[in-house]
């Protein structure tokens, strides 16, 4: 989340991916911080996943983070 704000404020586009447990500390982070970046949630876990379910968890981000980082 500050990379993400970091980067935003010095005028690049950015979008962070994360699993969606946490959905929530990322709004009180944004919150904390005054910023609320731009960010697409994926489904959780992700440590324990095979290649193959990562490039299919990805497949299904894409369309989200396009539309993210094109605003």
């Amino acid at each position: 989340m500050h990379d993400s704000v970091d980067l935003e404020r010095r005028g690049i586009p950015t979008v962070f991916v994360a699993s969606d447990v946490f959905v929530d500390a990322a709004n009180i982070q944004g919150e904390a911080l005054g910023f609320q970046p731009e960010r697409v949630f994926v489904k959780h876990p992700i440590q324990d996943r095979t290649d193959p379910e990562m490039v299919a968890l990805a497949d299904e981000a894409v369309d989200a983070l396009v539309r993210a980082i094109s605003g």
